[in-house]
């Protein structure tokens, strides 16, 4: 399958993100890891690279942009790394840990952090309802989780100031968020940005 040069990539980036050249090489080995990856194991339905830096890099670099001061981020059910890596790429300054309870998702993750040298990410590679309890997260960053509910009930205790939701849907938050108005995701039909800050 043909790959992307970083022109290409920055292209299809564009409208997601302002031009930001120091991280293309880094997105072009995540790509390029994914494609080797997915050809043998299910990371993503999604195959076409185009489509993959469009649907995937491209989102999640822009619900980056919306994280403001950040220490620390969990990215609940990170899959094949979204939107965790992409924001751990952009955002050397913030402290990511992808929880991914699939073993071959989760090894793939680690073999990201490794390839692309990224010291601020980790890989909790069980659920996150197993976490040490004391353990809260600035932000917690759901996207294309199989049952949103049941994920927004367990990543609630483990936010401390705000949920950030990529979906299609607009799922009841609990009392104790607050949700802002929903951020159209440019050249995307269905998919919005939710953020819900906890009350103070």
């Amino acid at each position: 399958m043909p790959t992307l040069t970083e022109p290409q990539i920055a292209a299809i980036l564009a409208p997601y993100l302002p031009a930001s050249p120091e991280i293309l090489p880094k997105l072009s080995l995540y790509l390029d890891l994914l494609l080797k990856w997915n050809a043998r194991t299910n990371l993503t339905a999604i195959r076409e690279p185009e489509e993959i830096v469009r649907r995937h890099f491209g989102e999640s670099l822009f619900a980056a942009q919306y994280l403001g001061l950040c220490p620390t981020l969990l990215d609940f059910g990170s899959g094949a790394g979204f939107p965790g890596l992409p924001i751990a790429i952009l955002k050397p300054e913030i402290a990511v840990t992808l929880a991914e309870s699939q073993n071959k998702k989760a090894t793939f993750l680690r073999e990201v952090i490794r390839t692309l040298q990224l010291p601020n990410a980790e890989v909790w590679g069980s659920r996150v309802e197993t976490m040490p309890d004391p353990r809260s997260f600035h932000t917690v960053t759901l996207r294309a989780v199989d049952n949103m509910a049941a994920a927004i009930a367990a990543a609630c205790p483990r936010a401390s100031h705000e949920l950030l939701l990529l979906t299609s849907t607009h799922p009841a938050m609990p009392p104790e968020f607050t949700p802002e108005p929903p951020i159209p995701i440019p050249e995307s039909q269905s998919t919005i940005l939710l953020r819900a800050i906890r009350n103070s």
